[in-house]
């Protein structure tokens, strides 16, 4: 039941995460972008805990692998402004 709680506390850390990736300058833009893949993979790895299928924690590193990904390739597409 912990584990869940913890989940839904972390999925607060998404709104500020979303205003900056939506209103923010360019940079701002790539930090939020980053640290919402962070936390979402957390979330991810917390939710499987919680409901006990520890398969499903692959789900939250798969997450994590691919928001590094899009970084990069957002930070690439936006090289020129930065």
């Amino acid at each position: 039941m912990i584990w869940k709680i913890s989940a839904l506390v972390m999925c607060l850390g998404l709104i500020p995460c979303a205003i900056l990736a939506l209103r923010g300058r360019l940079i701002d833009r790539l930090i939020g972008v980053e640290l919402a893949g962070v936390l979402l993979s957390q979330i991810c790895f917390l939710w499987a805990v919680g409901i006990d299928r520890p398969p499903f924690v692959d789900i939250g590193l798969t997450v994590a692998i691919l928001a590094f990904g899009a970084g990069l390739v957002f930070a690439r597409f936006l090289e020129r402004w930065l």
